[in-house]
């Protein structure tokens, strides 16, 4: 017993060890700006002079001014309209975007899954979008869906789908759309080599029996398949999830000052760079990043929960 405890002491030093350099650069690269946003916004600070300013505490969260008519007005980041607006245009980007990239995903790993001449190709002809620069591909599909030599409008108007040129990304009731399109298109590979990574570790003496035994292929994909590859399943969607919620450079490129589809990120770039409020943009990403962390803990508390009991 005492030899295997020392085992494990001289394993536990040996992890610090490796992991030592790499916590070491984070913390240079990563911890270091987190702590200084998180600092400023608790201040007034202008961009002008980013030590010239005065701690105030949660005024940039919250606060409560005392009009001399004797109204009382309520400002700060909690009840900015604009601040809510892009909760709401982040969260429902990434549940629509998730979602769709998860079923789509899904259903390009069991193709590809499959026994068929030119797997090879068809599989590293998937991961074109994926491998393209998300910049890259804003500015494409921003060419595509123009709304006057867009090939996206000329298409569906040859095929009578509408009437007139739409402007997908200006107009508000088409904005979240054309990004939703985008991103789908370009992350859909990312879901989909995830878990055909998965399907190619099950065992293939489950499918024989299941096809010995008369088992229909629905039912084998929904009591075998599914149960089988829900881990890695549940970790592509974590990920993918953490990433679309701190989306920026798509909405950025594609629908700039669009109210209908800035996310977080961009709000929190305008308030920092933009308009002269360092502060009010830091309490933003300090916001967002306790979003993020809050949501990473709840994952991996419920991800030690199910392991304990053995789910």
């Amino acid at each position: 017993m005492q030899a295997r405890s020392r085992l494990m002491r001289q394993r536990v030093r040996a992890a610090w060890l490796f992991l030592a350099p790499m916590l070491v650069v984070l913390a240079a690269v990563a911890g270091w700006p987190l702590l200084r946003t998180i600092y400023f916004s608790f201040t007034d600070t202008s961009l002008a002079d980013l030590e010239a300013g005065r701690w105030i505490g949660f005024a940039n969260y919250f606060s409560v001014l005392s009009m001399p008519s004797g109204r009382v007005l309520y400002d700060g980041l909690l009840v900015d309209p604009a601040w809510w607006r892009a909760v709401w245009n982040t969260v429902r980007f990434a549940v629509i975007s998730v979602t769709c990239e998860t079923v789509l995903g899904m259903i390009v790993a069991l193709v590809l899954n499959a026994e068929f001449p030119g797997r090879g190709f068809v599989r590293a002809a998937v991961l074109i979008p994926w491998a393209i620069p998300t910049i890259v591909s804003a500015k494409m599909w921003q060419w595509m869906l123009n709304d006057q030599f867009g090939i996206i409008n000329d298409v569906l108007l040859s095929l009578g789908l509408i009437g007139t040129k739409i402007a997908w990304t200006a107009s508000g009731d088409t904005a979240m759309v054309a990004v939703l399109i985008v991103d789908i298109w370009k992350t859909t590979p990312f879901m989909a080599l995830l878990i055909l990574a998965a399907l190619q570790m099950l065992p293939r003496e489950i499918y024989e029996v299941a096809r010995i035994d008369g088992v229909s292929p629905w039912r084998v994909s929904w009591k075998v398949t599914l149960p089988l590859i829900r881990p890695a399943l549940m970790v592509a969607v974590v990920f993918r999830g953490l990433d679309a919620l701190r989306i920026f450079d798509l909405i950025y490129v594609l629908t700039p000052n669009n109210a209908h589809t800035k996310s977080i990120s961009v709000f929190a770039r305008e308030n920092l760079f933009e308009f002269d409020k360092f502060a009010y943009g830091s309490a933003a990403s300090t916001l967002l990043f306790l979003i993020l962390a809050l949501l990473t803990m709840f994952v991996l508390w419920l991800g030690r929960v199910r392991l304990d009991r053995d789910y």
